[in-house]
């Protein structure tokens, strides 16, 4: 909230600055407008027929044409942004699609290959590959991509579904092995 309190000062919430100061600070937001609106084609349209001969005026059906030729050129801009608005709507329903289905492997055990950067003893990078195991504890989206939150022995690994190699569950025990397991702890008790 801005309030003058005087002419040569302002202040926004609380502090008081120079007014000078104060607007050169603020970002100016300008629209460049570069394509050929509406009106700008009717101000063309209107000059021209100002300014055309009166002894040889030009021909309806010229003008007719390049009104034709504006409102084809402007239905197609409209078509391509709402391509353009399609094409982010279907990306984020993608990904959303995605996130559900990935979060169905939470508490599942997985297999990936992570990739390990470090220096040699010169300092120069170098990288080698992994192959590791947890279990999947949660997705998240990272710069807008879906990957899945791993635990794997103590740490947490953001992975990238691409390095996913295997997802499998861990196998129950079978119930003749537990009932076994079972029988020979009462009779040791």
């Amino acid at each position: 909230m801005a309030n003058s309190t005087s002419l040569n000062t302002i202040t926004v919430d609380g502090v008081t600055y120079n007014a000078a100061a104060y607007e050169a600070t603020q970002t100016k937001e300008t629209k460049k407008n570069d394509d050929l609106g509406k009106e700008a084609f009717l101000q063309l349209l209107v000059a021209q027929l100002k300014n055309q001969d009166p002894l040889d005026p030009q021909d309806n059906s010229s003008y007719i044409a390049e009104l034709a030729q504006f409102s084809a050129l402007e239905q197609m801009t409209n078509v391509s942004s709402n391509l353009e608005n399609l094409s982010k709507i279907v990306g984020n329903i993608d990904t959303s699609v995605l996130v559900g289905q990935l979060s169905s492997m939470i508490g599942k055990n997985i297999d990936w290959v992570e990739t390990i950067n470090e220096a040699d003893a010169d300092g120069n990078p170098i990288s080698h590959q992994e192959s590791m195991s947890g279990v999947v504890s949660g997705v998240v989206l990272v710069e807008g991509n879906p990957n899945i939150v791993v635990e794997s022995g103590g740490e947490k690994y953001i992975v990238d579904i691409a390095n996913i190699g295997h997802v499998y569950e861990t196998a129950p025990e079978s119930t003749a092995e537990s009932a076994l397991e079972s029988l020979v702890e009462s009779i040791a008790e």
